[in-house]
């Protein structure tokens, strides 16, 4: 690179030109995984809340108290998988959204999806080892966070 002021401008667009690619190989990436695993949550969730509702009505006939609670924890069970259906389809949403912006043009790299794996690490673009941000201490109870007073 010789510094001038054609060739950086270059060198960042090819920079940001890679990191939209890599974002967007990212985000189809996730949303394939998301997708798969949205088919088998729902089906899950149909015959776990199935199974819930059949066990209940068939313990209340029989007038079963334990077959009850079964029938209901399999209800609960069923609860939470729909939740986590709703949070991935969520999360879909909001790729898709990114993945448009890409395509539109205008897409922000700063989006927190795409930064959850990269948070950490070296290869990240926000990494600067000449600035290093102060991290606050992990909060252990029963733990002193600051440091003894030698004076007392």
């Amino acid at each position: 690179m010789n510094g001038t002021p054609n060739s950086v401008a270059i060198e960042i667009k090819e920079i940001f030109e890679t990191q939209k690619l890599d974002d967007l190989k990212s985000m189809m990436a996730r949303r394939r995984c998301l997708n798969t695993t949205n088919n088998v949550l729902i089906y899950l969730y149909h015959l776990v809340q199935s199974a819930g509702i059949l066990t209940s009505s068939v313990a209340a006939g029989f007038n079963n108290q334990t077959l009850i609670w079964v029938g209901i924890s399999l209800n609960i069970f069923a609860s939470l998988i729909h939740v986590y259906e709703k949070t991935n389809n969520s999360i879909m949403r909001r790729l898709l959204y990114d993945i448009k912006s890409i395509k539109d043009g205008n897409y922000v790299t700063e989006s927190e999806l795409v930064d959850v794996d990269k948070h950490d690490s070296v290869e990240s673009p926000r990494y600067n080892p000449k600035f290093r941000s102060v991290e606050r201490p992990t909060f252990r109870p029963g733990h002193r966070t600051e440091e003894p007073n030698p004076q007392n």
